[in-house]
C-alpha cells in the first residue's frame, strides 16, 4: 500500500477546503438563521473553518424529508438485498477516499494522521460493508400454530433514526451506528459533534453517490445544546442513538421523556479495569497492552484501560515497564507519519485532562511519568503520557473518567479483591483479566459487570462481536447483528385461514 509521505500530507491540508454547510435532502445547505460557528485545530490553535450552526428549524426541516422518503418507501420497502448492496458500494467509496478522509479526522481531532489512516477508516469502511453482506441474511419467524393459524414475528424499520456521534472517532462512531440502521431500512439525522463534522459531512455525500435516496441520509451540524438537544426534543424522530459522556447520555432520557418517548440507546463512559495477574502467561503482551490502550489516541477512548489493576507481587515492576513505553509516546505534528502521540481535541479537554491531574496529585496518588503538556514548533494542545501508582480506587482519579493519556495504577492482592475492586465504579464499560489459570479467567468473566471482559488481551474487538455496557456505560449494543435489533421494531401477526 502507498501512503503519502509528511510533505504529501502536509501539502494535501494546505489544500484542503473544509466543508461549511449542513446536509439535508441530498444537498449541502447552510442553516435557515445563517448562523455559524467555529472549528479550531486542536495542534495549530487556529480556526479551520466557518461551520453551519443549525437549530430546532434545521433539525425540524431535515425531519420532515427523513420522514417524507421513509414513508414513499424508496429505502424503507427496498428488498433488503438491494439496501446491502449499496452500503457494500458506500463501503468502497469509503475506501477509495480513505487518505482525505483520514486526513479530514486528524485536522480535526489532532490525532495522529497514520493511526485515522489505518484504524479509523477501514474500520468504518469495515462496518458498512458487513452490516451490507448481512442485511439479507436475517429472516422472519413463523411459529409453531393450528393449521387454520399462520402467526409470524417479523422486524421493521422504525423509521427516522437520531444519530448523534462523539468527537474521539467521528467517522467510525458514526458507521457503528448508522451501518444497521440504514440497512434495516431506516433514514437516518446524524449530529456529528461540533469539533468533528467534516468526515460525516464528506460521508453524506458518498451515501448518496453510492444509492442512498436524498433525504435518506442527513447530516444537522452545529452545537450540542442547540442542534443535538433539538434532535432528542422532536417529537417525529423515533429512535435516537447517541455515544459521548453519561451526563450528556442522561439528558437524552429525558429529552425522550418530554417529547414522543422515543426509544433511546447510549454508548457512555468508562473508567475500565485491566487485571495483571502475577501468573499472566505473557507479560510482554500484557505490558504492551496496558501502554496502548490508555496512551493511544491520546487516551480519548471511550474504552480505555485507565485503571490497572497489578497484583501486589509484580505491582512496581509492571508499572516500571509500561511508564518506560509511556516514555517512547512522544508529542508531534499529527500529519508526521511518524508521530505516535497527537493533540488534545480541544482547550476544554484539554484543561479538563490537566484538573485531573492535579487532582491526582493533591490526592496524593505518586505521579511517576509525564503531568506535563508540549506543544510542536511552539503550539497545540498537547499533554505528554501520565501514569499515577499507588493509587486508591476512591480517588476521583480512580472514579471518574479523564478522557485523556492518563494512567492510575491500583494493586491488588487476590482475585477477589481485584474484582471488588473493578466493580467498584458507576461504569462498566470494558475490562480485562491476565492469567494463565482458567478458573480465575472464568471466575472474572462471570463476576466482572462489564458489557466487554478479555481474557490475555484487552479490548480485543470484532464488528460481529457486540459494544455496550453495564450500569451507567449505556444501553443497548453497537456492533453484531444485535444492534440492527435498536433500529426495528419487532410485530407479531396473527393470520386466521378459512
Amino acid at each position: 500500500m502507498n501512503l503519502p509521505d509528511y510533505a504529501s500530507w502536509q501539502k494535501m491540508a494546505n489544500d484542503f477546503i473544509h466543508q461549511s454547510k449542513a446536509f439535508i435532502d441530498g444537498e449541502y445547505v447552510d442553516a435557515l438563521s445563517g448562523k455559524t460557528y467555529e472549528t479550531v485545530n486542536p495542534a495549530t490553535e487556529k480556526m479551520s473553518a466557518h461551520i453551519a450552526a443549525c437549530d430546532a428549524n434545521d433539525v425540524d426541516k431535515a425531519t420532515k424529508s427523513a420522514r417524507a422518503v421513509f414513508d414513499a418507501g424508496h429505502w424503507s420497502r427496498m428488498a433488503a438485498r438491494d439496501r446491502g448492496a449499496v452500503l457494500q458500494k458506500l463501503a468502497g467509496l469509503v475506501q477509495e477516499n480513505a487518505n482525505k478522509l483520514a486526513l479530514m479526522e486528524s485536522l480535526n481531532v489532532g490525532k495522529p494522521i497514520m493511526e485515522a489512516r489505518m484504524a479509523d477508516i477501514n474500520l468504518a469502511s469495515q462496518a458498512l460493508k458487513w452490516y451490507g453482506e448481512a442485511i439479507d441474511k436475517l429472516t422472519d419467524e413463523i411459529i409453531a400454530t393450528p393449521e387454520s393459524v399462520r402467526a409470524t414475528i417479523t422486524r421493521e424499520p422504525m423509521g427516522v433514526v437520531g444519530v448523534v456521534v462523539p468527537w474521539n472517532f467521528p467517522l467510525l462512531m458514526a458507521c457503528w451506528k448508522i451501518a444497521p440502521a440504514l440497512a434495516a431500512g431506516n433514514s437516518v439525522i446524524v449530529k456529528p459533534s461540533e469539533q468533528t463534522p467534516q468526515s460525516i459531512l464528506k460521508l453524506a455525500e458518498l451515501a448518496i453517490e453510492a444509492g442512498i435516496p436524498d433525504g435518506v441520509f442527513n447530516v444537522i451540524t452545529g452545537i450540542g445544546p442547540e442542534a443535538g438537544a433539538a434532535i432528542g426534543l422532536h417529537n417525529d424522530i423515533d429512535c435516537l442513538t447517541f455515544t459521548g459522556s453519561t451526563a450528556v447520555g442522561k439528558k437524552f432520557l429525558e429529552y425522550s421523556g418530554r417529547s414522543n418517548m422515543k426509544a433511546v440507546w447510549l454508548e457512555c463512559g468508562g473508567k475500565n479495569p485491566n487485571i495483571v495477574m502475577a501468573d499472566c502467561p505473557n507479560m510482554d503482551k500484557a505490558v504492551m497492552n496496558a501502554a496502548m490502550n490508555v496512551f493511544f489516541n491520546q487516551g480519548e477512548v471511550c474504552a480505555a484501560a485507565s485503571r490497572l489493576l497489578v497484583e501486589e507481587s509484580i505491582k512496581d515492576e509492571f508499572v516500571e515497564r509500561v511508564t518506560a513505553i509511556g516514555k517512547t509516546r512522544i508529542p508531534g505534528d499529527p500529519l508526521n507519519p511518524d508521530t505516535n502521540l497527537g493533540a488534545i481535541v480541544d482547550k476544554n479537554q484539554y484543561d479538563r485532562i490537566n484538573g485531573y491531574i492535579a487532582k491526582g496529585q493533591e490526592e496524593g496518588a505518586e505521579m511517576i511519568l509525564g503531568g506535563d503538556t508540549a506543544t510542536v514548533d511552539g503550539k497545540g494542545l498537547f499533554i505528554k503520557p501520565t501514569v499515577f501508582k499507588n493509587v486508591n480506587n476512591d480517588m476521583v482519579i480512580a472514579r471518574e473518567e479523564i478522557f485523556g493519556p492518563v494512567l492510575a495504577a491500583i494493586s491488588f492482592k487476590n482475585i477477589d479483591e481485584a474484582i471488588k475492586i473493578a466493580n467498584d465504579s458507576p461504569y462498566g464499560l470494558a475490562a480485562g483479566i491476565w492469567t494463565r489459570d482458567i478458573n480465575v479467567a472464568h471466575k472474572a468473566a462471570r463476576e466482572i459487570q462489564a458489557g466487554s471482559v478479555s481474557i490475555n488481551s484487552y479490548s480485543s474487538i470484532d464488528i460481529a462481536l457486540p459494544f455496550g455496557g453495564y450500569k451507567q456505560s449505556g444501553i443497548g449494543v453497537d456492533k453484531s447483528l444485535h444492534a440492527i435489533e435498536k433500529y426495528t421494531n419487532i410485530k407479531s401477526t396473527w393470520l386466521e385461514l378459512d
